[in-house]
């Protein structure tokens, strides 16, 4: 995206707000390839080989060295600093802070978790053969959940959500490069 992998642009945007990055991936190759692109940041394999959300969280949860962690998908190139800051600064205290959309819809995987009672719930569900993230969230206790609404204030489009899946993802994605290009152009020929 705009010549860089996605993954660069998710660092990019949280570099300074967190005081180290793990990145989970699948299999060794990846490893050695995202090492290779991420020098400066810790990346693990996925220690089970079971590719689902959960296992990939619980793997990052066990190598951070903090009492909170910061969950981001990869494919996230617009993740707001806003928000993130937000979710960390009212993290204290809580098993997790994870964005809800007023029809009841969770992003756990745009959130902050405890780390330790994370990696016991992450477990247990596991430990259930349950895969999905929601069977974590289910067994914290003390989750504490930020409206869209709210989150809506900082980001009004909401583009922290935005996933790039598909061909057409990462096309629209250029196109809201292009045009946050183009409004920044615009903005610097206002005198004041």
């Amino acid at each position: 995206l705009a010549g860089k992998p996605l993954i660069l642009h998710v660092v990019e945007k949280v570099s300074g707000l967190v005081d180290e990055h793990v990145v989970v991936v699948s299999s060794e190759a990846q490893r050695e390839s995202f090492s290779k692109l991420l020098p400066e940041n810790r990346v693990v394999v996925d220690s089970t080989g079971k590719q689902s959300p959960l296992v990939g969280a619980l793997s990052g949860f066990q190598h951070v060295s903090g009492e909170y962690a910061l969950l981001l998908p990869c494919d996230v190139p617009f993740v707001s600093r806003d928000v993130v800051s937000l979710l960390l600064e009212i993290c204290g205290g809580r098993a997790a802070v994870i964005p809800r959309w007023t029809n009841g819809y969770i992003e756990p995987l745009q959130a902050v978790y405890a780390v330790e009672p994370a990696i016991q719930a992450a477990e247990e569900a596991l430990g259930e053969g349950k895969l999905d993230m929601r069977s974590m969230i289910e067994k914290l206790r003390g989750v504490r959940y930020v409206s869209t609404l709210v989150l809506r204030q900082l980001d009004p489009q909401l583009l922290t959500f935005f996933n790039v899946n598909t061909p057409l993802d990462l096309k629209r994605a250029e196109s809201l490069i292009h045009a946050r290009g183009k409004n920044r152009g615009k903005n610097r020929n206002i005198r004041r």
